[in-house]
């Protein structure tokens, strides 16, 4: 093995021109030391240029290999050099970035193989959970901006729903009918279904009360499972993943899943939400010496899962534009096979993990993940399957854009605790956050279910005095000689009324206006 101090030129040939291609002259991450041929050599370090950072990524492998570890390494050397970063925390093992690393036996032998200057640091950091579910800072999103693409992700609604889903926001929309929560999206459809809801209904066009019904009862059996609480207001501001801390590192956002493990179409589509959120709100800056955001969507083969088409084209354009925004996203999955290949293409900097070959469809991912790479001297097939723990494949981007050569590399260790934070400091960090209060309890307003039920309400009360009226005028009648008939009678006139036409059209004049909408449909209603 090498010592850490060797000389770039006394190393093999091969490796040379491997190391070579790492050579940065600006700001970069360490990534870890180069294996070549059964040794690994310090002298030869791995780096990835911080200005290429919002190129987009991937971090692959089979579970245990050491996927987490990586990202943390990477946001750890972020967050150092002033560029905020996101995390979903999905296991619940990755909250420990906020505090110092255990020196040991096995993080001092790391440290010395790949010419590591390790030493325990914590990280400033965030923790939000979706609705107040699980430890964190609550983070919600109004149904209104979350809109109609990523819901039916999230509903599981077929195209033909999707596109009904979609005239229903439309509807909400352009009526002034704020949708907030789901119950609000609830009383709407239900309002259209309703006979005096159906005339707006078929003005729509294309959607059937059949399909509407549908929707419903979707919606309904979704807010049992208990989806309604990560949707509501006050809105989480993405706004606030862009910050630094006092001392100028980036802030590390860390938004703990592991209570919602189960809903993963839900949590997945949500960080999506966070994303397109982002995309929609923040100006176009062209190329930066490092980016205003590294975003990390973790298990992200569970987006692209059963997604429809109109879902991942606006993924994938969000993902090639967000770029010039200013974000980085890296995606981490078992194989490269769990992105579709248009967004794989934009994914310059690549971190391969170990793959297991036991079955045919794992030697066949394994081939196709092989495929994806620039030439190299390495076998990566035997490679690949031959990778040990905190071991991996890369090929990044380098200061003039292009792929470096792949290299076979051992990866550093975090500065920061590689498993959970404690119960306690994790509570104290949440309710000691300046945005705890901001945040955490929820608030509900008027908007569209009120107001619909009020309209309702006020429309009983108006037929009941109608009647009323109507009953005494007739008894009256009786008793009195009859009378030409000049004018309506006051049942006509309040059948005639607005009041009975459409509910929505007079809470339309109230509001009256479209939201504008990005590609996911999602939008935000500054205050």
């Amino acid at each position: 093995m090498s010592d850490v101090g060797e000389a770039a030129g006394a190393l093999p040939q091969p490796a040379q021109e491997i190391a070579d291609g790492y050579a940065v002259d600006g700001a970069a991450l360490g990534l870890g030391a180069l294996l070549w041929d059964g040794a690994c050599l310090p002298g030869a370090q791995i780096r990835v240029p911080l200005g290429m950072l919002n190129r987009h990524g991937l971090v692959a492998g089979a579970t245990g290999t050491g996927k987490t570890k990586t990202l943390q390494l990477i946001a750890e050397q972020l967050s150092a050099n002033g560029v905020p970063v996101f995390l979903a925390d999905i296991k619940g093992d990755v909250s420990g970035i906020a505090a110092p690393g255990e020196p040991g036996g096995k993080v001092t032998e790391r440290a010395g193989q790949v010419g590591q200057s390790w030493e325990a640091k914590g990280f400033p950091c965030e923790f939000y959970a979706l609705g107040g579910i699980g430890p964190g800072i609550p983070l919600r999103a109004t149904v209104t901006s979350f809109g109609p693409v990523l819901l039916s992700k999230v509903l599981q609604l077929n195209r033909t729903q999707e596109q009904s889903l979609g005239l229903i926001f439309h509807y909400a929309d352009a009526k002034g009918l704020e949708l907030v929560d789901l119950k609000d999206l609830r009383a709407v459809v239900a309002f259209l279904v309703s006979d005096t809801g159906k005339p707006e209904l078929k003005g729509i066009g294309g959607l059937s009360t059949a399909t509407a019904g549908v929707i419903l009862r979707s919606l309904t059996a979704f807010e049992q499972l208990g989806a309604g609480d990560f949707f509501g207001e006050p809105e989480f501001d993405t706004a606030e993943l862009l910050r630094q801390a006092s001392d100028g590192r980036g802030l590390v956002s860390v938004l703990e899943l592991a209570a919602v493990q189960d809903k993963p179409q839900l949590f997945s589509t949500f960080l999506m939400w966070l994303l397109a959120d982002l995309f929609h709100d923040l100006p176009e800056v062209g190329d930066l010496d490092r980016p205003k955001l590294v975003f990390f969507f973790d298990e992200a083969h569970l987006l692209f899962d059963g997604a429809s088409k109109a879902f991942l084209d606006a993924i994938t354009q969000t993902v090639r534009l967000i770029r010039s925004k200013g974000v980085g996203i890296f995606f981490v999955t078992q194989t490269p096979r769990d992105v579709p290949g248009d967004v794989l293409a934009q994914l310059g900097n690549r971190v391969q993990h170990a793959l297991r070959a036991f079955t045919p469809d794992d030697a066949k991912a394994l081939r196709a993940t092989v495929k994806t790479f620039p030439n190299s001297p390495y076998d990566l097939e035997e490679l690949l399957t031959g990778l040990g723990i905190g071991e991996a494949v890369i090929t990044v981007l380098s200061e003039n854009g292009a792929p470096t050569p792949v290299a076979a590399t051992r990866l550093r260790s975090p500065q920061s605790l590689m498993g959970p934070l404690a119960a306690t400091e994790l509570d104290a960090a949440v309710k000691g956050s300046p945005l705890y209060g901001r945040y955490a309890e929820a608030v509900d307003r008027e908007s569209a279910y009120e107001k619909l039920t009020a309209e309702h309400e006020a429309e009983q009360r108006a037929a009941a005095d109608a009647a009323g009226k109507a009953d005494a005028a007739g008894r009256a009648a009786k008793k009195a000689p009859r009378q030409p008939k000049d004018d309506a009678s006051l049942v006509e006139q309040v059948v005639g009324s607005g009041m009975f036409r459409s509910l929505a059209r007079s809470v339309g004049t109230q509001l009256g206006r479209e939201i504008s909408r990005s590609l996911f449909g999602t939008a935000r209603r500054r205050r």
